[in-house]
């Protein structure tokens, strides 16, 4: 990519070594780091000052190191619907993943994984054709999407199944325990499995329930 097309970036990554590296390696090739943050809240507010022509964000990051940066990323887009954005993480977030991509209208947007990116090259190509309109997606995270689609229900146990139908006509822990006969520690933590294996990682405990069964209804 030549030194004319400079891109005024604000790059979020909590890896201090990782974060350094990436200014460099940019700065190196024509670029600017307009802001280096670590944290969600400083990329929004980065942002906000530098009205950037990208953004590259991790995954993983503080406070919890689950998702924040993936959930601020859908939030920008929502902002500003034709904000370039490329995810860089080592993780595929599959739930957050794909309402990042439908985000905005679609374009403009990436989903690398650090560990399979060979060449630097690479990296600066997607970048470019992010900012371009484009969209570049890790074959990696296309094959987790497309498995999580066809059957998000397919990780659960025959019992967790259970579970989750007996949840889905709304009963609760302990009439369920009663329909199963077993104890409520064990429903419990049947529920607990079904939230982790179908990926749901909000903190309060009746909102999953709810997106659990959504997603019982729809397979």
């Amino acid at each position: 990519m030549p030194a004319a097309a400079q891109l005024r970036i604000v790059l979020a990554e909590d890896s201090v070594l990782l974060r350094e590296g990436l200014i460099g390696l940019l700065a190196r090739f024509g670029h600017r780091v307009v802001a280096a943050v670590s944290d969600v809240a400083s990329l929004r507010e980065a942002v906000e000052s530098h009205d950037p022509d990208a953004v590259v964000t991790d995954v993983r990051m503080p406070p919890g190191f689950k998702d924040e940066g993936l959930r601020a990323a859908i939030e920008l887009r929502r902002i500003r619907p034709f904000l370039p954005i490329l995810v860089l993480s080592q993780y595929v977030e599959t739930r957050y993943a794909t309402e990042l991509l439908n985000a905005g209208d679609g374009t403009s947007v990436g989903y690398l994984l650090k560990d399979r990116i060979g060449h630097v090259e690479e990296f600066l190509d997607a970048l470019g054709r992010v900012v371009a309109g484009g969209t570049v997606v890790d074959p990696e995270v296309v094959r987790q999407l497309l498995r999580r689609r066809v059957d998000p229900l397919e990780s659960l146990t025959n019992r967790e199944r259970e579970v989750l139908a007996l949840v889905a006509e709304g009963r609760s822990n302990a009439a369920i325990a009663a329909k199963l006969v077993v104890t409520e520690a064990a429903v419990a933590k049947h529920i607990r499995n079904i939230f982790l294996k179908l990926d749901l990682s909000q903190t309060e405990q009746s909102h999953r329930r709810v997106l659990a069964v959504l997603t019982f209804l729809r397979s």
